[in-house]
């Protein structure tokens, strides 16, 4: 009888070790044929499997992306999730909406509607936010890759309160942003730069707990200094990877 139990224990611990190493998964998407090509040559830019492993992400887990664009990471996480999770994105989808989620083998990525009217106002630098709500709850993760630092800390606010509204207990919010030198005034160059300590006291201040940083898109040759978009950082930019835990 020991001997059945051992073996049914292990079986089940075999079971649930499948279903949530994601590596393996991960490592398929991106080997997919359907990639665009423009999409593989940023794969060892990027560490996807690094960084979705620091964020702790589980093939079972309801998982919600921020700010698509292009659909990258949606890519990446779809096909990850299908099986056993579920994959929503939401905010600044119309690309992601166009061009990926029609597609055959992401049918199950849910487009949230929000009433966010996400748009940038004349002369301005920052995108802005009117008040909104996912329309979700219970997530377990929630990510952004390279998007904080398009808006102005009001709109920051409103969208990072809404995630933490969204997350369950103990659920997760990975952070992947271009880093700015701490304290620095807003110039030209740092429009699309993020001050990782502002950035960690603005989610304490909404009620997460920092869980800590990862190292994976440390540039040393990166001087901070430059617009993103400059020939010179252009896909070499510093970034900053931080994982923020609702209590």
């Amino acid at each position: 009888m020991k001997v059945l139990l051992t073996i049914v224990f292990l079986s089940l611990v075999g079971v649930a070790y499948a279903a949530n190493d994601i590596d393996a998964k991960v490592e398929a998407a991106l080997a997919d044929g359907s990639r665009p090509a423009e999409d593989r040559v940023r794969d060892s830019n990027r560490r996807p499997l690094d960084t979705l492993n620091f964020f702790g992400l589980k093939d079972n887990m309801r998982v919600l992306e921020l700010i698509p664009g292009a659909g990258w990471y949606t890519r990446v996480l779809a096909p990850v999730l299908a099986d056993n999770g579920k994959l929503y994105v939401a905010l600044g989808t119309g690309r992601v909406s166009d061009n990926v989620v029609n597609l055959p083998g992401f049918e199950k990525v849910e487009v949230l509607s929000t009433s966010d009217n996400l748009r940038r106002p004349e002369g301005s630098r920052h995108y802005v936010l009117d008040d909104f709500e996912f329309g979700v709850s219970d997530l377990d993760m929630v990510v952004t890759f390279r998007n904080l630092h398009n808006f102005d800390v009001t709109s920051r606010e409103k969208m990072n309160r809404q995630v933490f509204a969204a997350l369950k207990s103990g659920g997760i919010y990975g952070v992947v942003d271009h880093t700015a030198r701490h304290m620095e005034p807003p110039n030209h160059e740092n429009r699309r730069r993020l001050d990782p300590v502002m950035v960690i006291k603005e989610l304490l201040d909404l009620g997460f707990e920092f869980e800590g940083y990862a190292d994976l898109h440390y540039r040393a040759d990166d001087e901070l200094r430059y617009e993103v978009g400059r020939r010179s950082v252009s896909g070499n930019t510093d970034r900053f990877t931080l994982l923020f835990r609702k209590p």
